[in-house]
């Protein structure tokens, strides 16, 4: 908590239950800045494909995907093309499994920078929430070549896209805020998001459409299915960017009141534990 007088900052301690300080975020967005593009430049450096690592990963998954799943076990696409079908899934999912992976290790990573110097910080595990957009965006034009590929033309469900991206942002950073500050006091965390991200993969409808789940289970299971935020997310891109089948609103409506609920929750954590985050690095 920043007081300001006359033109000298006392930092004070905070309330034990305290939301983000956006004004305070406003103040050090250009620090966000620095770090995000810092995040960027390091992933690729002294790499010799460089920024071709965030398109070969998506598309050797697509390729390993409909080998086993689409010919191979034969799991259903619903009309569309199979390799299309999952990298359209492969594409929302990889950023969040990598947003989880980046802001789970980021506090333990900085913190020879937040033990000695203040700022909020929240910016930690925000960082690899923001900068792995640029992966996401790069590996997006390969979809869209996709899909002139397969001659499919989006319909009025694309407005919709932005929505969803949003969604897919505000569930990682919730769930990034819970990790980040669980992983720095429980070094567990580490050796489980491995598994936790495997496990997340194929819990998404990523390989399979979230309709197999009502088939085999019933609606209600269906729509428990939907508290799974990336669940509503993965099935509103097929339908807005594939233009195959209406949009899953049952899902995207749980899907965002469970990331409402994840992201609120997850800041009133960060910000109660963030106090011993320098005694237990």
């Amino acid at each position: 908590m920043r007081t300001e007088l006359a033109h000298k900052t006392v930092i004070g301690a905070k309330k034990k239950w305290q939301f983000l300080d956006l004004k305070e975020l406003i103040y050090y967005k250009d620090l966000l800045y620095f770090f995000v593009l810092r995040d960027i430049t390091v992933l690729y450096k002294q790499t010799v494909l460089g920024i071709a690592w965030a398109v070969i990963n998506p598309v050797f998954q697509m390729v390993l995907f409909s080998i086993i799943f689409g010919n191979l076990a034969q799991i259903s696409s619903e009309g569309i093309p199979y390799p299309i079908f999952s990298f359209t899934a492969i594409l929302p999912f990889n950023y969040f499994s990598q947003s989880l992976q980046g802001a789970s290790a980021s506090l333990i990573g900085s913190a020879n920078i937040f033990t000695k110097v203040y700022f909020p910080r929240i910016l930690i595990p925000l960082t690899p929430v923001i900068s792995k957009l640029a992966d996401f965006f790069i590996a997006f034009i390969i979809l869209i070549g996709m899909m002139f590929y397969y001659n499919i033309i989006p319909n009025i469900n694309l407005v919709f896209l932005p929505l969803l991206i949003l969604l897919m942002i505000l569930s990682s950073t919730g769930i990034g805020m819970w990790l980040s500050s669980l992983s720095i006091q429980y070094r567990d965390v580490k050796f489980a998001i491995g598994f936790a991200t495997s496990f997340l993969l194929y819990a998404a409808p990523v390989v399979f459409p979230a309709s197999l789940i009502s088939e085999k289970f019933g609606n209600t299971a269906y729509l428990l299915y939907g508290l799974y935020p990336m669940a509503g997310v993965i099935e509103g891109f097929r339908a807005s960017l594939l233009g195959f089948k209406p949009m899953p609103w049952d899902l995207i409506a749980i899907g965002s009141i469970s990331s409402i609920l994840i992201f609120i929750s997850g800041a009133f954590y960060f910000k109660r534990t963030e106090r011993i985050f320098a005694d237990v690095v």
